[in-house]
């Protein structure tokens, strides 16, 4: 019996839909992730990007639990002395709402040459609206219990 590799020919991407509001920050980036990365499909190989296009609508709608709102901190610094930023996660998300979400997707996808091309297939829209009606996604839950 042979071992099943994916040849990048035989990957075929559908698309999804999540809905940011369902659930907290990080159940729907786990869920995106594993879309993004195709671990939910039988032909999954780790060196060919299997992965699907998901939109996520609703980024300035998503909950966190406890106080991370208040007290979780991101961090940038522009290779100067003295210039380290930081910024809270309710000034984030008021600046720009998708940040947190593309964050913590990113944190989530494996670190290698296919992370960027991954990312680019993820979609976040801070309302319900989104530009892909076209592409007939699939909306997926990401309640707790489904």
């Amino acid at each position: 019996m042979k071992t099943y590799s994916a040849k990048p020919s035989d990957v075929t991407r559908k698309w999804y839909v999540v809905d940011a509001s369902e659930a907290p920050l990080g159940r729907v980036a786990t869920k995106v992730a594993k879309l993004l990365t195709g671990k939910d499909k039988p032909m999954f190989t780790h060196h060919i990007d299997t992965g699907d296009f998901v939109v996520i609508i609703n980024a300035d709608k998503v909950t966190v639990t406890g106080t991370k709102m208040d007290n979780k901190m991101y961090y940038s610094h522009s290779g100067f002395p003295g210039g380290l930023k930081e910024a809270t996660m309710r000034e984030k998300m008021e600046k720009d709402p998708t940040h947190a979400i593309m964050h913590a997707v990113r944190g989530m996808l494996p670190v290698n040459k296919l992370r960027d091309g991954r990312l680019a297939r993820l979609k976040i829209y801070a309302g319900t609206e989104h530009n892909h009606a076209a592409q007939k996604p699939e909306v997926i839950s990401v309640k707790e219990g489904k």
